[in-house]
């Protein structure tokens, strides 16, 4: 009874080995019959295609001058073997587009050419934001104006007052230009003479156009804090996608602009304040002195405080020169001492908020050089320093989401510690 079942055993070993084998076998096989590939004769193996590799032309050659003061097209392209007749039809050609008869002294025009030296087409820098290209054809000239292709980069300071923002914004090695534009912004609720400290300080992100490595112009603020006497303010600039209007909102959607500018003039000095009772400087009389005194260097601009329709641009006796605006709800302003007034100002003009309509002079009854800015409101004068004006339109709501998106990246950055926010640098 043991013999037979060792036998069995035995037996039934020898079967399962024997069927394991065959099965390695066949995995095996179908295996190699699956990577292995005959490799045709190469004799049958077909031509490679031949590929034409089109030749890369040479450069052009790029010949750069600087317009002279007086120079014209003439005086410019005939050392250039230009004819007068080519200078004629390349005039006309372009005339639909740009004249060429006002290019101006100090802006420069390049010119490229081919290895022949033969002129192929031309480019001329019309402001910071287009250039006019012309193109030679066949059958004479043709002209577009693009933009130009700047190389944007976003950069990010912060700095604090000493003496001005102008010359805190320079020891942070940018230029004045960036104050200004800082200075607009915030213009509803700082005034940036009279209400700035010692201690005050600032936040900008803002983007720098470069050229050929070349610093050119600035481009927008896109975000900025000022503290001043302790209150901070936020700006966040946001471009309303259906319109491409741009407007700068607080954090809650509120926009920094009011109804009126704090200031007419950017950067000048108050010498006199609103009262009821002033010794008047050159009839030695006490009388009301319904305005506000700035003084400044004879020619500074003088900004509309907010936007609305010249009554009266003249001359009016003791006031001088004088400029009065009517505005919605019920206001009027009048600039008064003027020693000019801006192009197209006149009775019946439209003027907007910020906008120059005159200089700074001293005419009529004036001890110096400076402004007389007044303010009235349903016909009774106020003191424009201390009246509160109400903000214009919020963010419109459908672009809510929008907005606290696209400001939460800027809203960390002006909230960061200094130093990094001051080393902080990227592209958009």
């Amino acid at each position: 009874m043991e013999v037979k079942i060792r036998i069995r055993k035995r037996q039934a070993m020898s079967h399962s080995l024997l069927l394991l084998l065959i099965l390695i076998l066949f995995a095996a096989f179908l295996v190699l019959s699956f990577i292995h590939k005959e490799e045709p004769a190469v004799e049958d193996r077909p031509e490679p295609a031949e590929i034409n590799i089109p030749e890369t032309p040479p450069p052009l050659t790029e010949n750069r001058i600087t317009i002279n003061k007086g120079a014209t097209l003439s005086d410019i392209l005939s050392p250039l073997r230009f004819t007068p007749a080519e200078i004629h039809k390349l005039r006309e050609d372009v005339k639909s587009v740009y004249d060429l008869a006002t290019i101006k002294a100090g802006q420069e025009l390049k010119i490229f050419s081919d290895q022949g030296g033969e002129i192929l087409s031309l480019e001329y820098i019309l402001d910071q934001d287009n250039i006019l290209h012309i193109e030679k054809q066949s059958t004479g000239y043709v002209a577009r104006i693009n933009k130009i292709p700047y190389d944007l980069k976003v950069r990010t300071i912060w700095g604090r007052i000493e003496e001005n923002l102008i010359s805190a914004v320079i020891q942070e090695n940018e230029k004045d230009f960036l104050a200004l534009a800082l200075a607009e912004i915030f213009a509803w609720d700082i005034d940036f003479y009279t209400d700035l400290r010692v201690g005050d300080s600032f936040k900008i992100i803002f983007e720098k156009k470069y050229l050929e490595d070349n610093f050119v112009a600035y481009g927008n603020i896109l975000a900025a804090e000022f503290t001043n006497q302790g209150q901070t303010y936020q700006a966040y600039r946001f471009v309303y996608s259906d319109t491409g209007e741009a407007d700068y909102f607080d954090l809650e959607g509120n926009s920094l602009r009011k109804e009126f500018l704090k200031s007419p003039i950017k950067f000048a000095r108050i010498t006199s304040r609103f009262s009821l009772s002033r010794r008047h400087p050159i009839r030695k009389v006490y009388r009301p002195h319904y305005g506000v005194d700035y003084a400044a260097r004879p020619g500074t601009p003088v900004q509309a405080t907010a936007d609305g329709t010249v009554t009266f641009a003249g001359w009016n006796g003791a006031s001088g020169r004088l400029i009065r605006i009517r505005h919605k709800n019920a206001y009027e302003t009048m600039y008064l001492h003027l020693r000019s007034y801006a192009k197209g100002i006149k009775k019946g003009a439209k003027v907007q908020g910020g906008q120059v309509i005159g200089y700074v002079g001293t005419s009529g009854e004036s001890t110096g050089p400076h402004l007389d800015y007044r303010i009235k409101y349903r016909g009774r004068y106020i003191n424009p320093l201390a009246w509160r004006f109400r903000p214009v339109k919020p963010l419109r709501p459908e672009f809510t989401e929008e907005f606290r998106a696209g400001v939460e990246c800027y809203r960390f950055l002006l909230e960061a510690p200094f130093i990094l926010f001051a080393k902080l640098s990227f592209r958009p």
